[in-house]
C-alpha cells in the first residue's frame, strides 16, 4: 500500500507541476501577447512588400500545442503586380509557432507556418510578370528578439490555382494536408515534402491531364541555392490507385531545364489511362485490367513560355486481359506495345500516339489491329481491324445505350487512313482511305425504343471511302422480313459527324411486311420488352400505341417489291414502286398493290417534319369489292351504313389531303378530299331508312335493292361529307330510280333528300268486274320527296316539303308561261305529254 500512495503522490506532483507550467505559460502569454505581436509586425513587414489586411492577431498556447502559436484570422495578402488590388491569397488562419521555451529566453524563434481555409491564386501575366513575389529578404533577420526560422509548412483545406498566360497552363488542386519540412545547410536546402491533395486539373493547351483525381506524395528535393539545381530523390507519386516512381533533375540558372524519369509501379490500364488526356481516355476510364501493363517515359528540355520539354512514354501489355467491373465478359491475352511523344519539335503538331501489334482474344475469337493518330493540331489518323467477334460478347464488353442485347457472329476487316480535320470540314470530298468488309451471320439485335427484335441478319457490307456496298442483307424484324441490295453513301459522317445525313439507294425485296409490329413503339413503363414483341407477334398486331416518326438524317430511294403487306384489316399482295425519303418527307411516284378482291394505284407524298404529318395524295381505285373496302376501313368510322349494307364493285378517283398526328391518329378537322365514284352491279341491303318505306313497296323488295350502276363525286371538307344529287336506278316494282342528295358529318349527323319516283302497282281487283270492264283511272305516277335526319340509331325518315313547294313553284311557273303563250296565239311545240304527278306525304 506504501508503494501505491508513493505512485499516486508522484503522479499528483507531476499533473501538479504540468498544470503549474502550462498556468505560468498562458499568464506569459497574457502578458507578453502584445510585446509578441508588436515583434512579430515589424518583422514580418521587413520581409513582406504588399498590403497584407488582417481582421485580428493573438497568441494562442492551445491550437498548435505544444508550441505557441500567432495566429493571423481572415487575412487577405494582394497580389504583387503594381497597380493591382486583387488578392494573391485569403486564408482564415495563418499561424506561425515558437517553442514554448522562447518565452522563458525573450528571443522568439518561428519554425512552422501553417495555412488554413482559404484560396491562394498563383499567377504569370501575358506580359512574363509573376504575382506571387510579394516576400523579401532583409539584412536584419536575425538583429531583433524575433526571426523567420522556418523547418515545416503545412497547408490544410487550401485551394491552390497556377495560371501561365504565356505558356497557356493552368493547374488547380485542393490540398487536404500538405507538408512540407525544411532543413537548411547552406548554401543546401532539403525538402521533405508529404501530403493529400484533389488534383481539378493541369491544363497544358488543349490537353488537360489528371481531371478530379486525388493524389498523395512522398518524395525528397535537395535544392542547391548556388548551382541552382533541384534534385528529385526516387520519390512515390500515387494517383488514386496507380503508384509512379519520379525522379531526376531540376535546373534552373537562367531558364528551367528537366531531367525527369517517370516509370509505373505495380501499374495497370488505370496507371496508364491518368497520364493521357480525357478526350482520349473518355470511352475507357471505368475498365480495369489485370496482368502484365507496364510503362516508363522522360521528360527532358528547357521550360518556358515558348518552349516545352521533350516527352517520350513507352506503355504496352504483355498477356493481360481487360474487363469493365460491371460486366461479365473481359478481353483476354491482350498484347500491345505503345508509344506517346510529343515529337521532335515538342508541340502538338509533332505529337503521335501509337498502338503496334495490337492482339487479344474474346471468348476465344481472335482480334488484331493498328493503330497511329499523328501530329494534335491537324489529326491523321490510321487504323486497321481484323476481328471475328461475337456481337454477345462485343456488348458485354463495350455496351450500346440504344441495345438491350444481341447475338450472332461477326467477321470485321476494315483499315482506315485521313486528316480528320478535312474529314470534318468537307467530309464528302476528304482524302479519306476506307476500305474492308464486314460480314454478318445471323445478327440478332433488341433495341430498347421497339419491342420487336431484329434477327436473322446476313449480309456483306464492302467499304469504300465513305460509302459502303451492300449485297443480300437481309433479316426479319418481327414477322416481316427484307432483303436490301445496294449502297449506303456517306456512312462515314454519319456515323462520326453531327448533322451528316446517310443516303441509302437500294432495291427492298420483302415476302411479308406486318406494318402494326414495325410501328408499335415499346410501352412506358414495361419491363419486359422481349415479352411484348412475342405478344404483339401472337396476336398479329401492336401490343401498344404507333409512332411514326422519321428520321431527320436519313435520305431513302428505293424500288421496293412487297409480295405481302399487312396493317389492321387492310391486306396487300403484289405491292410494288418506288419510295423517296428526303428531309423527313416520303414521296412516291408509282405504288400499285392488289387489295380487296381490285386494283390501287397510289402517287403522293407524305411530309413528316412538323406536329401534324400531312399526306398529299392521288389514288385511283379499280373494280374494288364494296363490302370488303368497308371491313377493311372499318366502316371509315360510322355505323349507318356498313359493310353488311352495301355490295358492288368500285371504281375511283381520290385526290386528298390528309392529316395525322405522330400516333397516327387523323385529324379530320384538317382533312379534304374528292372522291370521284362508280358503283356498278351494286345491292342495298335491309338499309333501314328504305325499311321503313314499306308502305309504298313491299317489304321484301327493299331489303335487296338493285341498281345497275352508281356515279358521283363526292367532297369532304370541315368533318363533313358533301353528296351532291345523283341517281340510282334500282330495281324494285315501284320505282325505278330514285335521286338522293345531302350532307353527312364525321360526327355521324345526317342530312339526307331523297326523291322516289313511285311506278304504278298493280291494280286491285274490282268487285263490279264480274258485271264487265271497268274503266280505268288516269291518275299519273306520284313523286315521293324524303328526308332523313338525325345521327345514327335516331334518325327520321319525314316529308320534304321544301323540296315540294320548289317542285310546285317551278310547275306553276311553267303553266303560266304555256298559257300566257297561248293567249299571244302562239303555236304551242310539241313534244311527248308527261302526265302530272302527285305527291303523297309520307
Amino acid at each position: 500500500m506504501g508503494i501505491k500512495k508513493k505512485i499516486a503522490r508522484y503522479l499528483l506532483f507531476a499533473v501538479g507541476g504540468v498544470v503549474l507550467l502550462l498556468a505560468v505559460a498562458a499568464g506569459a502569454i497574457y502578458l507578453y501577447q502584445d510585446k509578441i505581436i508588436q515583434l512579430f509586425v515589424a518583422e514580418a513587414n521587413k520581409h513582406i512588400k504588399t498590403k497584407v489586411q488582417v481582421e485580428k492577431i493573438e497568441v494562442t498556447l492551445w491550437e498548435k500545442f505544444p508550441a505557441v502559436a500567432i495566429n493571423l484570422k481572415n487575412v487577405e495578402i494582394t497580389e504583387a503586380v503594381a497597380g493591382s488590388t486583387a488578392p494573391l491569397a485569403k486564408l482564415a488562419n495563418i499561424y506561425s509557432t515558437f517553442n514554448l521555451w522562447d518565452l522563458w529566453r525573450g528571443t522568439y524563434h518561428i519554425k512552422e507556418l501553417y495555412l488554413e481555409e482559404g484560396e491562394v491564386r498563383v499567377k504569370v501575366l501575358p506580359n512574363g510578370e509573376v504575382n506571387y513575389r510579394f516576400y523579401q529578404d532583409a539584412d536584419t533577420t536575425h538583429a531583433g528578439n524575433l526571426s523567420f526560422d522556418l523547418e515545416k509548412i503545412v497547408l490544410r483545406k487550401v485551394r491552390i490555382s497556377y495560371h501561365d498566360a504565356p505558356g497557356d497552363q493552368r493547374y488547380e488542386l485542393q490540398a487536404h494536408a500538405l507538408s512540407a519540412a525544411l532543413s537548411i545547410e547552406e548554401p543546401v536546402v532539403t525538402i521533405k515534402a508529404e501530403g493529400r491533395a484533389l488534383v481539378h486539373t493541369l491544363q497544358v493547351g488543349e490537353s488537360e491531364f489528371l481531371r478530379q483525381k486525388e493524389i498523395s506524395l512522398g518524395s525528397q528535393l535537395v535544392i542547391h541555392t548556388i548551382e541552382k539545381t533541384i534534385t528529385i530523390s526516387p520519390s512515390e507519386l500515387r494517383v488514386e490507385k496507380a503508384v509512379y516512381q519520379v525522379g531526376g533533375e531540376v535546373l534552373f540558372p537562367a531558364k528551367i531545364n528537366l531531367d525527369l524519369f517517370i516509370q509505373g509501379k505495380n501499374t495497370d490500364i488505370q496507371s496508364l489511362l491518368a497520364l493521357l488526356p480525357p478526350r482520349f481516355t473518355k470511352q475507357l476510364a471505368q475498365y480495369r485490367s489485370k496482368g502484365d501493363v507496364y510503362f516508363q517515359g522522360e521528360v527532358k528540355g528547357e521550360v518556358s513560355a515558348k518552349k516545352n520539354p521533350y516527352v517520350d512514354i513507352s506503355f504496352g501489355a504483355k498477356g493481360a486481359s481487360f474487363y469493365h467491373p460491371d460486366y461479365k465478359e473481359k478481353i483476354e491475352k491482350v498484347n500491345l506495345e505503345g508509344r506517346f511523344t510529343n515529337g521532335e519539335k515538342r508541340n502538338s503538331q509533332t505529337s503521335m500516339l501509337e498502338l503496334r501489334r495490337i492482339t487479344g482474344s474474346l471468348r476465344g475469337r481472335p482480334f488484331s489491329g493498328e493503330f497511329l493518330y499523328h501530329n494534335f493540331a491537324n489529326p491523321d489518323l490510321k487504323a486497321q481491324l481484323r476481328a471475328d467477334v461475337d456481337v454477345a460478347h462485343v456488348l458485354g464488353v463495350f455496351p450500346v445505350e440504344d441495345i438491350r442485347k444481341g447475338s450472332g457472329q461477326a467477321q470485321v476487316q476494315l483499315s482506315f487512313a485521313g486528316n480528320l480535320k478535312q474529314f470534318k470540314a468537307n467530309p464528302s470530298h476528304a482524302s479519306i482511305k476506307t476500305s474492308g468488309e464486314v460480314s454478318l451471320k445471323a445478327v440478332s439485335l433488341l433495341f430498347r425504343q421497339h419491342p420487336m427484335p431484329v434477327s436473322g441478319m446476313n449480309g456483306a457490307f464492302l467499304f469504300r471511302k465513305n460509302d459502303v456496298a451492300v449485297t443480300d442483307f437481309k433479316g426479319k424484324v418481327g414477322d416481316s422480313d427484307f432483303l436490301v441490295n445496294g449502297y449506303f453513301k456517306n456512312v462515314l459522317p454519319w456515323l462520326f459527324l453531327k448533322g451528316q445525313r446517310l443516303r441509302i439507294e437500294a432495291d427492298l425485296a420483302s415476302a411479308f411486311l406486318n406494318l402494326d409490329q414495325l410501328l408499335t413503339v415499346a410501352p412506358a413503363g414495361r419491363q419486359d420488352l422481349e415479352s411484348t414483341g412475342k405478344s404483339a407477334a401472337r396476336k398479329g398486331k401492336a401490343a401498344s400505341a404507333y409512332a411514326f416518326n422519321l428520321p431527320a438524317h436519313l435520305e431513302l430511294d428505293l424500288n421496293a417489291s412487297v409480295a405481302r403487306l399487312t396493317f389492321r384489316r387492310f391486306k396487300a399482295t403484289q405491292l410494288h414502286g418506288q419510295v423517296r425519303l428526303q428531309n423527313q418527307v416520303i414521296t412516291t411516284p408509282n405504288i400499285a398493290l392488289q387489295a380487296v378482291g381490285g386494283r390501287f394505284k397510289v402517287s403522293g407524298s407524305l411530309d413528316a417534319r412538323k406536329p401534324l404529318i400531312r399526306v398529299n395524295s392521288v389514288a385511283r381505285i379499280d373494280e374494288i369489292k364494296v363490302d370488303s373496302l368497308m371491313y377493311v376501313f372499318e366502316n371509315f368510322g360510322q355505323n349507318f351504313i356498313t359493310q353488311r349494307h352495301l355490295q358492288g364493285e368500285l371504281t375511283a378517283h381520290i385526290d386528298s389531303e390528309l392529316f395525322f398526328d405522330h400516333t397516327l391518329s387523323p385529324r379530320t378537322d384538317l382533312m379534304q378530299a374528292e372522291i370521284k365514284t362508280s358503283i356498278k352491279n351494286g345491292q342495298l341491303l335491309y338499309f333501314e331508312p328504305l325499311q321503313k318505306m314499306s308502305t309504298f313497296i313491299e317489304r321484301h323488295e327493299l331489303a335487296n335493292l338493285r341498281f345497275s350502276e352508281l356515279k358521283n363525286n363526292f367532297w369532304i371538307q370541315g368533318r363533313t361529307i358533301y353528296i351532291p344529287e345523283m341517281e340510282i336506278k334500282s330495281s324494285t316494282s315501284r320505282f325505278s330510280n330514285i335521286t338522293v342528295s345531302g350532307t353527312h358529318t364525321f360526327d355521324q349527323q345526317m342530312d339526307y333528300h331523297l326523291r322516289i319516283p313511285l311506278a304504278s302497282a298493280q291494280p286491285k281487283r274490282d268487285k263490279d268486274e264480274r258485271y264487265g270492264v271497268v274503266a280505268g283511272g288516269s291518275t299519273p305516277n306520284p313523286n315521293l320527296f324524303l328526308t332523313i335526319k338525325g345521327k345514327e340509331g335516331n334518325f327520321k325518315v319525314a316529308y320534304d316539303q321544301e323540296k315540294v313547294k320548289d317542285k310546285i313553284t317551278s310547275d306553276l311557273e311553267r303553266e303560266k308561261q304555256e298559257l300566257k303563250d297561248a293567249l299571244k296565239g302562239k303555236k304551242k311545240e310539241e313534244k311527248t305529254v308527261k302526265p302530272a304527278q302527285e305527291y303523297f306525304e309520307f
